[in-house]
């Protein structure tokens, strides 16, 4: 089967490699004998979301943040309308904050969010930048953050995880992104799903059970791939394979 994957403003939004995301949930989908179609969604762009099969936004600066907020705007119906019928969604950084109620920069300007997530963000003169541990329901997650912004959930929002490890744990700010059905907002770049691979299957069982194919939560040990690695000089322990 063939899944449709929507990268929501890459040419704006993919710093840290979360265009990494994109690559992961295409692999995974290609070891279980399935295959994506990639399709960039830029300002300006005609795009059905009625199409889409999984939707993933990465992090950018300000300046990326300011040129797609009102394209997103516009579209922000599409695509809550496409959250509703199911498609996962993986929202990173300056994405999460967007698919929230607003974003307030640290010059005070309010760009509005598209209200997917029950979340405010605002800029602080403080960037928070490290390694991340988070608490999950998907388990412990790793990452990495680099941002500015401090984000507020409402009182019913359940957020992604709880940083276990990190400079928001010192800050007393330990809620980290938020879930809506299928649709997560989070901070960890990474990437996050190369280094979770459990949450880049998460969105590829959510997008297959929506098209009837059920679930493919583990890899079957016969489509795990290995490494081709280069020869080891004498006396070198042998290279270990295994999944990416």
């Amino acid at each position: 089967m063939k899944l449709r994957i929507g990268h929501l403003y890459p040419r704006e939004m993919s710093l840290y490699g979360d265009t990494g995301n994109v690559l992961a949930v295409r692999r995974r989908l290609e070891w279980r004998g399935h295959s994506a179609e990639v399709v960039a969604i830029e300002v300006g762009d005609q795009f059905d979301f009625s199409t889409v099969d999984i939707l993933i936004g990465g992090g950018g600066p300000d300046s990326g943040q300011r040129h797609m907020a009102a394209d997103l705007v516009e579209r922000g119906e599409e695509v809550k309308a496409a959250l509703e019928t199911g498609v996962p969604l993986l929202a990173v950084c300056g994405m999460f904050q967007l698919l929230g109620r607003s974003f307030t920069t640290n010059e005070g300007e309010v760009l509005p969010g598209i209200g997917v997530f029950d979340a405010v963000t605002v800029a602080t003169r403080r960037r928070i930048v490290g390694d991340v541990v988070l608490s999950t329901r998907f388990g412990r997650l790793v990452g990495f953050e680099n941002h500015s912004g401090l984000t507020r959930l409402g009182p019913t929002q359940e957020p992604f995880g709880q940083v276990l490890s990190g400079r928001r744990r010192s800050l007393r700010h330990r809620d980290d992104g938020a879930v809506v059905g299928a649709a997560i907002g989070t901070y960890l770049h990474g990437p996050i799903l190369p280094r979770n691979p459990v949450l880049a299957d998460f969105l590829i069982d959510r997008a297959l059970g929506r098209r009837g194919e059920g679930s493919a939560s583990s890899l079957p040990p016969s489509s795990t791939p290995t490494r081709q690695e280069a020869p080891s000089p004498p006396g070198s322990p042998a290279p270990v394979s295994g999944p990416a």
